[in-house]
């Protein structure tokens, strides 16, 4: 059999890889996957072409190929791989613990977590182990992410083996784990998996269930870099620090924390003192760490902690764009400055602690500038769903000369904090007026000058007899019930506005992902959910118009009609002087029913009216913008 295997990655992700050799370029590229024969999986790289052979999983748990019956016995047969690959998505559901992301732990007591955790890794065999990965480890509130990733791409181009683990995935899994920069294939998953599963079930005990999702997670990430013996591993901490399930790492190469500011309050405390001292909880005794600046309240606690731990922790100002030597940090917005910087303070002392500084560089780097490997790695690293900009590759197409139809692209961020979302709207801010837009399809477009200014709700084209473009930003906007939208999108509004953006829509929509279900890239979207909840929704919608108009307008008892499904294409044009929302008409807001049918209305605007450009910021939520990108991927 012949599957079709697609692994695209839109925007900077593909386009902004001038350098990609042969042989990676083949993780990017559709190729096809075959297999025949008895043989251990195997991968090879053929002219693009991924031929995997003899695919056979033994001894996958009956619990979950057996409708996860109670019968414990494992089963030898052949599965193809689409069909492998959805039950280890449905052995993952099972463990989801949590119905609700602020809901309550399963484990009651985190020490207790972290003595469990330390107990799967010695079921598994890898205590010793773990040592020899020579990890970096970083926390943080905001930028975790883009500092690993930074790190991951450095130390790849300088000749490494690389492991990154990361959290959450948008699309599949499988983006939690990279190795040299490419997230690992099917096969390999599957095959380490299941091996951690079956091992970690046959020892399962009262005192012992199996572990919760980023538990296992985080096991399975172990268990990968010391199977595929990487040199380096890069482990980005999933909640807080002391107590994450990470923190079984006893012996890193060097520490990092990034930006710290209020989230997940939950769990972390109300202060950002107390926050600062659970990240602080990575810190071990006499390893070298590295931290960004940060308000006196948090640096203070992180500074006690290193004291002591006796650490030397020093400080790392955000990166001075004449180091670069003209070079352009592949992830977007200023803030990615501070990330970077922290990155090459973190690679630099993994280096020289590794004994391989002198080795690659020798001295020749001590002060100024930065190695050509370093460059190449800032400009190199992803991160999907941070500062992405995506031009829709099923709409901006031409006949010839001729326009089909308008422009549709989509800036995503998964903002979900008031300092990640004052980031992403100046990110979004300087983006649009840029216009610097980057796509699979490599569409790009003249600038056309503009006057910027609010006028009844939209962005008005100066008289440019040379444009007849239409542009319209429209936000696409949801966030978990454990966030505070009142915070969130006031921060968004005004930050936009200081810079002369505003936004002529606002459309408030349910996501897809459910925190109940794990799924892959292929799972099946519904297109329409009848019935659907979107309580939420009306609720963000309230606050958008009243930041709008200064007053509440909506009637909180007022219930709210979505069963009509998405407005006509008019609504799109409506000026916000004719809104009326006492009347239960809005021309600045909508709450669409589901996310499909709101990237169908978007598509279909711009269809109809060459003339039409828009401009979608997704954030909010890394769920909204993961299905986004699920969406647009296929």
């Amino acid at each position: 059999m012949i599957f079709l295997y697609n692994n695209l990655y839109f925007g900077q992700e593909i386009m902004g890889h001038s350098k990609i050799n042969a042989s990676k370029r083949d993780h990017f590229l559709s190729g096809l996957i075959t297999w025949n024969g008895p043989s251990s999986p195997s991968c090879a790289h053929t002219d693009g072409v991924k031929q995997f052979q003899g695919l056979r999983y033994r001894n996958m748990s009956s619990q979950i190929m057996g409708k996860f019956s109670q019968n414990s016995q494992d089963i030898s047969q052949d599965f193809q791989l689409p069909s492998a690959y959805e039950s280890a998505m449905e052995a993952l559901s099972t463990l989801i613990t949590q119905k609700k992301r602020n809901g309550i732990p399963a484990i009651s007591g985190q020490n207790q977590k972290l003595d469990r955790m330390l107990r799967y890794i010695k079921i598994l065999g890898l205590e010793e182990k773990i040592v020899g990965l020579k990890i970096i480890h970083v926390a943080g509130t905001k930028g975790k992410g883009s500092t690993c990733a930074f790190c991951e791409a450095i130390l790849r181009e300088c000749g490494f083996k690389t492991g990154l683990f990361t959290s959450p995935h948008l699309i599949d899994v499988r983006e939690r784990y990279r190795l040299d920069g490419m997230d690992i294939c099917q096969e390999k998953f599957l095959q380490y998996f299941w091996d951690c599963w079956n091992q970690l079930k046959a020892n399962v005990s009262e005192d012992l269930p199996m572990p919760p999702l980023f538990q296992f997670l985080t096991v399975l990430a172990f268990k990968i870099f010391v199977s595929e013996k990487v040199d380096v591993a890069i482990i980005e901490v999933g909640l807080g620090g002391k107590l994450d399930s990470t923190n079984v790492i006893k012996e890193p190469v060097v520490c990092g924390i990034t930006s710290l500011g209020m989230d997940h309050m939950e769990t972390l405390g109300n202060t950002l003192g107390q926050i600062a001292s659970h990240k602080a909880g990575i810190l071990k005794p006499q390893v070298p760490a590295f931290t960004v600046l940060q308000l006196s309240e948090a640096m203070e606690v992180l500074q006690e902690r290193a004291k002591e731990l006796m650490v030397s922790l020093q400080v790392v100002a955000p990166l001075n764009l004449e180091k670069l030597n003209g070079a352009r940090l592949s992830l977007s917005g200023d803030h990615q400055l501070s990330n970077a910087a922290l990155a090459v303070s973190l690679c630099k002392s993994w280096l020289r602690s590794t004994g391989n500084w002198k080795r690659l560089f020798e001295d020749a780097y001590e002060k100024d500038g930065l190695p050509e490997e370093f460059l190449r790695g800032l400009s190199a690293a992803r991160l999907s769903g941070r500062g992405q900009i995506v031009v829709d590759p099923l709409i901006n197409t031409s006949g010839g000369h001729k326009r089909l139809s308008g422009d549709l692209t989509f800036y995503l961020d998964g903002a979900h904090s008031p300092e990640s979302m004052d980031a992403c709207a100046r990110w979004f801010s300087a983006s649009v007026v840029e216009r610097k837009d980057m796509s699979l399809s490599s569409v790009s477009s003249k600038v056309n000058t503009m006057e910027r200014a609010w006028t009844n709700g939209y962005i008005k084209p100066c008289n440019n007899k040379d444009s007849d473009e239409i542009p319209k930003r429209i936000l696409l906007f949801n966030c978990m019930d454990a966030r505070d939208p009142q915070i969130l999108l006031p921060k968004l509004v005004n930050t936009c506005a200081s810079s002369g953006i505003y936004f002529s829509k606002a459309i408030f929509v349910p996501s897809i992902s459910a925190y109940t279900k794990v799924t892959s890239a292929t799972s099946a979207i519904p297109s329409y959910i009848p019935g659907k909840d979107l309580s939420w929704q009306f609720n963000l919608q309230r606050i958008w118009e009243k930041i709008i108009h200064g007053k509440d307008v909506l009637d909180q008892n007022l219930k709210l009609n979505a069963s009509v499904g998405v407005p006509p294409r008019e609504f799109l044009y409506k000026e916000a002087s004719r809104c009326g929302p006492e009347d239960g008409y809005f021309a600045c807001s909508a709450v669409f029913p589901s996310l499909p049918l709101t990237i169908n209305w978007l598509r279909d605007c711009v269809r109809e009216n060459p003339s039409l450009r828009v401009q979608v910021l997704v954030t909010g939520s890394l769920h909204l913008v993961g299905d986004v990108l699920k969406l647009l991927r296929r």
